[in-house]
This record gives C-alpha cells, structure tokens and sequence, in this order.
C-alpha cells in the first residue's frame, strides 16, 4: 500500500504530527525493526568508553553549542 501526503500544502505543525505519529507506530512494533549492523558496532565502541571512564558527556547546552560551530 502506498500512502501519500500533501507535504506541500501541510504546515510544519501537520508535518511534525505526521511524524509523530509514524514514530509512535514504529516504537510499538520495535521488534520488527532490527538496527543495522554499524549502530551496533558504534553503541558497543562507546559502552566501551564509558567502562574504561572515558566516556565524554555534554549537556543539552554543550550540545547545542558544539553543533552551532559546525553550522
């Protein structure tokens, strides 16, 4: 079944909905997600880091800034 959406006469707001709620669908049904191979790979390199203690944290603010240089 393919479903479509009038994405340009939407708002952002219904854009955002739309998403939400393809999101929320999606998190029920997790077990038919499998995540890919490299996510694993990374969430277990960076697990690692935090055993050793070396793991770096940020703050939401941290964060936002660290990303605004790279804008």
């Amino acid at each position: 079944m393919e479903a479509t959406l009038p994405l340009d006469k939407m708002t952002v707001t219904e854009k955002l909905r739309a998403m939400e709620m393809l999101w929320a669908d999606l998190s029920r049904n997790e077990a038919q997600i499998e995540s890919p191979a490299w996510h694993k790979k990374i969430l277990k390199k960076r697990l690692a880091k935090i055993e050793s203690g070396k793991g770096e944290f940020l703050t939401l603010a941290q964060l936002k800034k660290r990303l605004a240089k790279r804008a």
